[in-house]
């Protein structure tokens, strides 16, 4: 192999390594959120300042509330109750989500809230 052909793969390979930083830098925050709640995703409650979603996995709950715009620390909060139990809560002031909080629901219902500055979201009794 020639030296003009190493140096060409060589390049390639750099283009490809920077590439691919660059798109991780991208979009974090997606990144995050996805990877914060193991199981799958059954539900998402859309409101005006952000999003709860929902995953599900061997009887157990995850909730993660996330902002639709992330600028600067704010007050988030999200909440999960399986019908019969005390709520798990995570309150505080967050740049990009609240949670993820947890419980085991087994079958039975459980009641989700999630809030990002003045919007929220109350899902009454929903997974029955």
């Amino acid at each position: 192999m020639d030296s003009g052909a190493i140096r060409r793969r060589l390049a390639i390979g750099l283009a490809v390594l920077t590439a691919s930083g660059l798109l991780a830098m991208v979009s974090p925050g997606s990144a995050v959120a996805a990877d914060s709640c193991s199981g799958r995703k059954v539900r998402t409650l859309p409101f005006s300042t952000g999003s709860v979603r929902v995953y599900r996995h061997d009887g157990y709950v995850c909730v993660v509330t996330v902002a639709k715009k992330v600028s600067g620390r704010k007050p988030m909060s999200v909440s999960v109750q399986a019908r019969g139990l005390r709520p798990a809560v995570d309150t505080g002031r967050y740049t990009h989500h609240a949670g993820p909080v947890t419980v085991y629901s087994g079958h039975r219902c459980v009641w989700l809230r999630g809030s990002v500055g003045t919007g929220s979201v109350s899902s009454g009794w929903i997974l029955c």
